[in-house]
């Protein structure tokens, strides 16, 4: 990643955009409170990130440079993996912003320094597109509250408001150890540990929203070349906005949620993207038949909904799972639709 042109700052509140007609406002909400993710007990096996030793040992030799192993410079604890995500977002960041005009504010329910931000009008009044990636171990008790369930109401009264929700997996869900067990050799990654429930917050909101969906497991791509998953069944038909225009895969992550929709009702979700399985490793889910996951949906305005509610996983817009033409688009899409 190149230095930035200018220099980091910290300690500030945010500044307000302009609204620019045809340039969209962006925002990054993260579900979790940093404190509570930093300070689990790495002792613990469960619900809870790597820390950045685990990583190192792993990814060995990838963070062996002293900008990430010298804990002079990167911490190595789970704050240091934490911190890896914001360094992973920062390419969407400055692409969105290339796009937009606009620079990208990130904000934490609860941030390093303890600043709790709750989703109000400080966050929503200069936003047109919100993402809310849904990090938090639901161990942390992150809940959404009415109030803020209510702001979003509002917000999405607004014809031009656009929230993207991106619930991260539910690993581990089952209380038989084999089954744990079972999910874990599905996906291969020896950094999650055998059950990890995230998104509890988003969870929330969607419940008090009325968005019918689920996040359910943490399900292994199946892979057309190396770290590149297969094409995705797109539903065309369904997307007279062209969210997936010049779409044809997102990124490669070995345990994404299925966004499981919970209403029969017809035409109030929309599954626009589907994403085949890894079939040669076994899980409940193929058990059960599944051979594609739901991994992009939209909710077309409704009732007093204005504006668009949309789900993707929020490791689509993190560089640390790679990216090329095709999630550019998807990423241009999403902030200029």
């Amino acid at each position: 990643m190149p230095e930035p042109r200018t220099a980091r700052t910290y300690n500030q509140n945010h500044a307000p955009r302009t609204y620019t007609p045809g340039r969209r406002r962006v925002s990054i909400y993260v579900s979790w409170s940093y404190p509570a993710e930093a300070g689990r007990n790495p002792a613990e096996l469960d619900n809870r990130f790597s820390t950045m030793t685990e990583i190192r040992r792993v990814a060995w030799p990838a963070y062996e440079e002293p900008r990430w192993s010298d804990p002079f410079q990167f911490q190595q604890g789970i704050a240091g993996a934490l911190e890896l995500f914001f360094w992973a977002w920062v390419p969407f960041q400055t692409y969105v912003e290339q796009v937009t005009g606009h620079p990208v504010p990130v904000y934490q329910r609860i941030d390093q320094a303890g600043f709790r931000t709750v989703l109000d009008e400080r966050v929503l009044a200069d936003t047109d597109t919100l993402f809310v990636f849904g990090l938090d171990n639901t161990i942390t008790g992150q809940k959404a509250e009415l109030a803020e369930i209510e702001a979003l109401r509002h917000f999405l009264r607004r014809e031009d408001a656009c929230l993207i929700l991106g619930p991260h997996h539910d690993i581990g869900a089952s209380d038989d150890l084999a089954v744990r067990d079972i999910e874990y050799h599905h996906h291969g990654d020896l950094l999650v540990p055998r059950q990890q429930r995230l998104a509890g917050y988003v969870r929330g909101l969607m419940q008090g929203l009325g968005v019918p969906v689920e996040n359910r497991y943490g399900l292994r791509p199946a892979v057309r070349e190396r770290n590149q998953p297969a094409p995705l069944a797109l539903a065309r038909d369904l997307d007279p906005k062209g969210w997936l225009d010049g779409v044809s895969h997102f990124n490669f992550h070995q345990h994404l949620p299925h966004y499981a929709v919970t209403t029969d009702e017809p035409g109030v979700v929309q599954v626009l993207a589907r994403q085949p399985i890894d079939l040669a490793r076994p899980h409940p889910f193929i058990g059960a038949g599944g051979t594609e996951f739901n991994t992009f949906l939209w909710m077309p305005p409704a009732g007093d909904r204005a504006g668009d509610v949309l789900l993707a996983d929020s490791t689509i817009f993190s560089s640390l799972f790679g990216g090329d033409e095709s999630l550019r688009n998807f990423w241009r899409n999403l902030v200029s639709r």
